[in-house]
């Protein structure tokens, strides 16, 4: 018979689908910052490379608590918000539209990040994991001020550039 599965089983299976997705993402990240036109959002892309990096540390820092090797679970979301990034990149080449489509797809990822990872921490509170729950709010916090700075930077300069058409 079967065992049942646990809050615990649940807990780990997303741990292993965050850590495939932040090894996914710090593998994008460089490909964005070449596509990226503004300064701005290039060292926007820079900085959360080496974010990203940490995160992938907390995380096996975290395996490392529960006692289990740090192994990624292929995420098919990201693997879906990454291929649709590259659409982007490879239909708004040259536009003054690719860098809001590039903070667009950021944002998306970023997103399903901030999902993820509040929902571990809440389990991880649950299952009397202090020490998990205090690293994946480390992480939390990191991914919104990313999703605040894309959209500062959004709202700054690049939405208003996206609307002007080139100059010939």
């Amino acid at each position: 018979m079967a065992k049942t599965k646990t809050l615990h089983d649940l807990f780990l299976d997303t741990l292993k689908d965050v850590y495939y997705a932040e090894k996914k993402i710090l593998k994008s990240l460089p490909k964005m910052k070449r596509a990226a036109q503004s300064e701005a959002l290039k060292q926007a892309f820079e900085k959360h490379h080496a974010e990203t990096e940490g995160q992938i540390e907390r995380l096996q820092q975290v395996f490392e608590l529960l006692d289990k090797p740090a192994r990624g679970k292929t995420c098919d979301a990201i693997e879906g918000l990454i291929d649709e990034a590259e659409e982007i990149i490879d239909e708004f080449k040259s536009s003054p539209a690719l860098d809001a489509g590039l903070i667009s797809s950021a944002q998306a990822v970023e997103h399903y990040e901030i999902a993820r990872y509040g929902t571990l921490i809440r389990w991880a509170e649950e299952l009397g994991m202090k020490d998990a729950a205090k690293l994946l709010d480390e992480t939390l916090q990191q991914e919104s001020k990313t999703d605040e700075t894309l959209s500062e930077l959004a709202d700054a300069t690049v939405n208003d550039a996206a609307k002007e058409p080139e100059e010939a």
